[in-house]
């Protein structure tokens, strides 16, 4: 009687098939060991995250967990949703984390361009002093793209800040249209895309999904 735990013959098709995906599978591998091999360079990352999909934000702050997580010190600038009651910051506050807000809301809500202006402008004095400061070593620009295209603040100063950081600091920029010299400036842009969101359909933000 056979034994029902012994492995049985494949049939030779199935036999082939396994041999042709293990095939595959290790040509695969060579490729990804190569180009693991030929990145051996280290530096600052400027990551920019954009896109009109939701989630954004929500990725800066997860690296910058990250970066926690290994023991990294990092720091947050908040534009524009300063106003908002924010899971992340309570969370990341309290694992050390500096954080520096806005503090205006929404520019649909505050209807004052010279306040937020100058809101902005106290924000960015912070954030040039973080991009110099050689002891953070990831720093979050939350909505910093908003301030480049309402005109708060001045493009050149902004790239001449990035471009003049520590060379090992990481940063992170998020928000809608980022502009076309911050985007060709960053070693790594993803574009979240809106496919559905449950805003469109009537269901309000909420705390601890949401915000």
């Amino acid at each position: 009687m056979t034994d029902e735990l012994t492995p049985q013959p494949q049939p030779a098709n199935e036999q082939q098939k396994a041999e042709r995906h293990k095939a595959r599978q290790q040509k695969l591998k060579q490729a990804v060991d190569a180009r693991v091999a030929a990145a051996s360079d280290e530096k600052g990352i400027l990551l920019v995250l954009t896109g009109n999909g939701k989630g954004k934000s929500t990725a800066g702050f997860g690296t910058v967990a990250r970066a926690v997580g290994h023991g990294k010190n990092a720091a947050v600038v908040q534009f524009i949703k300063g106003t908002w009651e924010c899971g992340e910051r309570k969370l990341l506050e309290n694992a050390g984390v500096q954080f520096e807000v806005m503090g205006t809301g929404f520019t649909w809500d505050t209807q004052d361009r010279a306040k937020d202006t100058a809101a902005a402008e106290k924000a960015w004095q912070v954030a040039e002093q973080w991009l110099q400061d050689e002891t953070i070593d990831v720093l979050l620009l939350d909505e910093l793209t908003y301030m480049v295209s309402f005109h708060y603040l001045d493009l050149e100063r902004v790239v001449t800040a990035l471009q003049q950081r520590p060379a090992m600091q990481h940063v992170i920029i998020t928000g809608r249209n980022c502009h076309r010299q911050l985007i060709d400036l960053a070693d790594t842009v993803s574009e979240i895309n809106n496919v559905k969101h449950a805003f469109d359909h009537g269901i309000k933000a909420q705390p601890g999904f949401d915000y």
